[in-house]
């Protein structure tokens, strides 16, 4: 997906101008590579960089013309720029978005007038400024890097990942479909903490969506399509016409409320009155909206679905929710991924739809039609948490990478295998914090990412693990 980034080149006069074209050339190169278009002065100033007042305000007012537009904003420092022109533009901007500042390196054998740059020395004081003005910012890995590295690429690509985190995040509109289940105390969240950071929760009762399921005809055209869909999306031959036809109804009324409502995310109840009321489980419907880029958590888990959005901002791909659920033998740095389960196909190469043995125990296996089998494999991870901590008023969360593996694992439902290092301190931090034990995860390494998303722009406090 294309970003658009705000672009101030930093300049000071007496610097060589030479150094401000070479930026430019070398910035509109790696735009093209990463599919960033620029939001920046070109003919408005001289070189089209910002230093004087007169360019703040020109640069101020191109970046409010694309407010809607603009994701974040690079602030490149080919030579030790004006740090009073950088602060005033973004003040003048009035975004809200990440800022990242980058500062050009200087060469041992190029500190003649000819190509000195001194931006290391004015990426700190461009930063002290920041700070002064309440402008919230990121840094590059490294103080100074090239524009041309590999680097600084791999900082641009965290740095699109944590603009479209915090820009998600901060207007994104999520649906609960019915209540928690009674016994899942574990998946209580405060809604208007989430609503006091740009998080909204529509709720619908699970009787209304039955009730306007039951009055669908078998005949509706909309029925065979969406079965067509489930069979195409994965094996379905043990399935039940019945159970099918369920699952299709269950998926056209909950599609209609988000398309009204603009719903981009659902937590569901996804058992017991499911099984009890109507028969099905519904873990294919909701494994195809994920698969969609429509994140769907069980269990009415709001702050987990939350949790799957933001890992999906960063990556760009699927997420899904899991139960931190089993060790793996006596191994103390991998452990197994479950539910019964309801994972996007993105994680399950193998998919095909059957049964949840566990809950068919008690609520009869014949109403569990619709859990999905599959298993994940090897490849990398990023899981993470978010809870709304009630009692102190604010947002945690953490976030981790890890390693999905091909190690044996003997056992039915949605799995996987993950490595992570250092797992049991992070199952200490779980624990001692009162996380739940849902995660979620996402296929790639993006914890960097959402974790400058949520600590830096969210003002969330953050447990980044293996970053210490």
């Amino acid at each position: 997906m294309a970003t658009t980034l705000g672009v101030i080149l930093g300049n000071r006069n007496f610097f060589p101008d030479s150094l401000i074209g070479e930026a430019r050339r070398e910035l509109s190169a790696l735009f093209a590579a990463l599919e960033i278009e620029p939001v920046w002065l070109i003919d408005e100033t001289k070189l089209g960089a910002v230093e004087t007042w007169s360019d703040a305000m020109k640069c101020g007012e191109l970046f409010r013309r694309n407010r809607d537009r603009i994701e974040g904003v690079l602030v490149c420092l080919p030579n030790f720029g004006d740090e009073k022109g950088v602060a005033d533009s973004l003040r003048l901007s009035e975004l809200n978005v990440p800022v990242l500042v980058q500062a050009c390196p200087d060469d041992l054998d190029a500190f003649g007038l000819e190509r000195r740059r001194d931006a290391f020395c004015g990426k700190i004081s461009a930063c002290n400024n920041l700070r002064q003005y309440g402008i919230k910012y990121s840094l590059t890995t490294d103080h100074t890097c090239a524009i041309g590295s590999p680097e600084f690429r791999a900082d641009m690509v965290r740095f699109v990942g944590t603009c479209k985190v915090s820009r998600g995040l901060r207007r994104v509109r999520l649906g609960a479909v019915g209540a928690r289940p009674n016994a899942f105390n574990t998946t209580r969240y405060s809604e208007k903490l989430f609503e006091a950071a740009g998080i909204t929760v529509n709720t619908i009762d699970l009787s209304e969506v039955f009730g306007n399921a039951a009055g669908i005809a078998d005949s509706d055209a909309r029925v065979k399509q969406q079965i067509d869909k489930i069979k195409s999306y994965a094996d379905s031959s043990k399935a039940p016409d019945e159970s099918l036809k369920r699952m299709a109804k269950f998926a056209i009324v909950v599609d209609d409320w988000m398309r009204e409502l603009g719903i981009t995310a659902t937590a569901i109840q996804c058992w017991s009155s499911m099984q009890k009321n109507y028969g099905v489980n519904v873990c294919t419907v909701m494994s195809m909206m994920s698969e969609q880029m429509l994140p769907s958590a069980c269990e009415v888990d709001v702050a987990g679905v939350v949790s799957m959005y933001a890992l999906q901002l960063a990556s760009q791909t699927p997420s899904a929710l899991v139960d931190w659920n089993n060790n793996y033998g006596k191994d103390r740095d991998t452990c197994v991924f479950f539910h019964c389960g309801n994972w996007a196909k993105d994680f399950l190469p193998d998919i095909r739809i059957g049964t949840a043995p566990i809950l068919g125990t008690v609520l009869g296996e014949e109403n569990t039609v619709g859990a999905l089998e599959g298993r994940t494999p090897a490849g990398p991870v990023t899981f993470g948490r978010l809870s709304t901590d009630d009692v102190a008023g604010k947002i945690r969360a953490y976030v981790g990478q890890g390693q999905f593996t091909d190690q044996p694992l003997d056992t039915f439902g949605t799995r996987a295998v993950v490595n992570v290092p250092g797992l049991q301190k992070l199952m200490h931090v779980v624990c001692r914090n009162g996380f739940e034990h849902h995660a979620a995860m996402t296929r790639g390494h993006v914890a960097p990412a959402v974790a400058e998303a949520l600590d830096t722009y969210m003002g969330w406090d953050v447990y980044h693990h293996g970053a210490e």
